[in-house]
């Protein structure tokens, strides 16, 4: 992961500002809108951070994982979601949990400060076997800075920060998997000083297919297909009428 930027106010505390509260409610709607969690899910954040995107989920019954390699910021969601989430140090790059082990991943954070977005992409798809959410910063923002957009968020500075366009995440999934069908959608659509008097205009915009925003969500079904392939016949053998031979076994391998 690249090193993490400095943040204006600790994660929790720039909650707790009007504009901490605004962004985060926005994501809210765009998080649970595009992923539609059901209750009893089970439901894996990469990059969880201090638990907060969790906490949603948790409000849905979802059956919670967390994944993040930053003790300070596990030790944060630990304190808030105690026993009712497993919680698990480790990298974006090498999820220890099985294939399929999860009906819903979401990247909602996972991808801001990855070396490398492309096996992060990879695992998540790997562990999971119903719907994928990834999240990202807009490459693409037209009404403002990356450096604004960072500020917006929380941040510092954004020189740690990566920035995607829609077409640079789509194309890292297709090179992992088909892609059938996705639903996308952007919140976040005004430079960050307009929020102080104007945030009731982005209720205004439309929410889904919007490329416009600062973040960017899309959900892509995950669906793990299987092939029967016949063991080759390598020696020829006689069928009798009383005693047939038996014909090799088909082996299923998942592609």
């Amino acid at each position: 992961m690249l090193a993490r930027p400095d943040r204006t106010l600790p994660e929790d505390q720039w909650l707790e500002t009007e504009t901490g509260r605004f962004v985060f409610s926005r994501l809210e709607r765009l998080i649970l809108d595009l992923v539609s969690p059901v209750t009893g899910e089970t439901l894996l954040d990469v990059g969880c951070g201090s638990g907060n995107y969790l906490r949603l989920f948790q409000k849905r019954k979802c059956v919670l994982s967390g994944l993040e390699e930053s003790q300070s910021a596990l030790a944060a969601a630990r304190e808030k979601l105690g026993n009712r989430c497993e919680l698990v140090y480790g990298s974006a790059e090498d999820l220890p949990f099985s294939d399929n082990s999860f009906d819903v991943v979401t990247l909602i954070a996972g991808l801001h400060f990855a070396n490398r977005p492309q096996k992060v992409i990879a695992e998540a798809i790997r562990v999971c076997r119903g719907r994928l959410f990834i999240g990202f910063f807009n490459k693409n923002y037209i009404v403002g800075t990356k450096r604004s957009i960072g500020r917006l968020f929380g941040f510092a500075s954004a020189e740690a920060i990566r920035f995607y366009t829609l077409y640079d995440v789509r194309s890292m999934v297709k090179r992992q998997m088909a892609v059938s069908s996705l639903r996308w959608g952007s919140v976040i659509y005004l430079p960050g000083p307009f929020y102080m008097f104007f945030s009731e205009l982005e209720e205004i915009f439309p929410m889904y297919k919007n490329p416009l925003g600062a973040y960017v969500g899309m959900v892509i079904p995950v669906r793990y297909t299987y092939r029967t392939i016949s063991d080759p016949v390598l020696n020829s053998f006689d069928l009798k009428a009383k005693a047939q031979a038996a014909a090799p076994e088909a082996i299923s391998e998942m592609l």
